[in-house]
């Protein structure tokens, strides 16, 4: 079975791609594409979803390369191959064949990319690391690569929507208490309850931060169980684990 993999006209012509879960070798929970090896998945399943996703980026395996995600707003610059998987949540680079990715389930994962400066990023963005500045902070070091931000594209991929997002009052704090402005980001849920609409937030960040070009693909994650995985639908479903999605960039 071919990959799922969705792609931003905007991003062109730089190479990348948000997969779905179609086309891996995973099974049960993690049916499909799953390329978490913090899952408890067969490592032997993740490794060959892993080999496929960087043989449709055209690198070898050892150019995927990816961080140990902490929900932070720490973000790592590559120059090449990486031995070890640092604690961070966003990648950038300005070398060419080397592949940044992010793993996500529900999460806003992030490409970016200044073409003519030849400088890309990659940005895990769950809600914590959103608020934190990890998509001010990876815009900051592509800038330090010798990127414009008002010349960076920015692409949302597959994520939770509002509506599939509901949170409580103190989550509602947590953001308040930053910005009085987020009040836009909640609608009224049952009870105590919000929905709170996370790439909203993420693209309203962006845009803060000067990207030229911003844009959500307007997937679900939450919504399309048969496309993509999901940590909240797993808990609601009382799964014991959950598959995770990559995103990968490369110059």
């Amino acid at each position: 079975m071919s990959l799922d993999i969705i792609t931003a006209p905007a991003l062109r012509p730089v190479r990348h791609g948000f997969f779905g879960r179609r086309g891996g070798a995973s099974s049960g929970v993690f049916l499909g594409l799953n390329c978490g090896h913090g899952s408890t998945d067969q490592f032997e399943a993740v490794t060959i979803n892993r080999e496929r996703v960087a043989q449709a980026m055209d690198v070898a395996p050892d150019a995927l390369l990816g961080v140990h995600q902490t929900h932070s707003a720490d973000v790592i610059t590559v120059t090449e191959l990486l031995q070890t998987r640092p604690r961070a949540d966003a990648l950038v680079t300005a070398t060419p064949g080397l592949v940044l990715s992010v793993l996500t389930a529900d999460c806003q994962p992030v490409l970016l990319a200044d073409a003519g400066a030849g400088v890309i990023g990659a940005a895990h963005a769950g809600w914590k690391g959103a608020l934190h500045g990890v998509l001010d902070a990876t815009i900051d070091a592509m800038t330090t690569l010798g990127a414009r931000p008002g010349q960076i594209v920015a692409v949302i991929g597959p994520t939770i929507s509002q509506r599939a997002y509901e949170v409580g009052p103190e989550f509602h704090d947590n953001f308040m208490a930053q910005d009085e402005g987020s009040a836009r980001f909640f609608a009224q849920g049952v009870g105590d309850r919000m929905l709170f609409d996370l790439p909203g937030y993420g693209l309203y960040r962006l845009r803060k931060a000067g990207v030229g070009h911003v844009e959500w693909t307007r997937h679900c994650t939450y919504s399309d169980p048969a496309r993509f995985f999901s940590y909240r639908r797993s808990v609601h479903a009382r799964e014991a684990d959950y598959g995770r999605l990559i995103a990968t960039i490369r110059l």
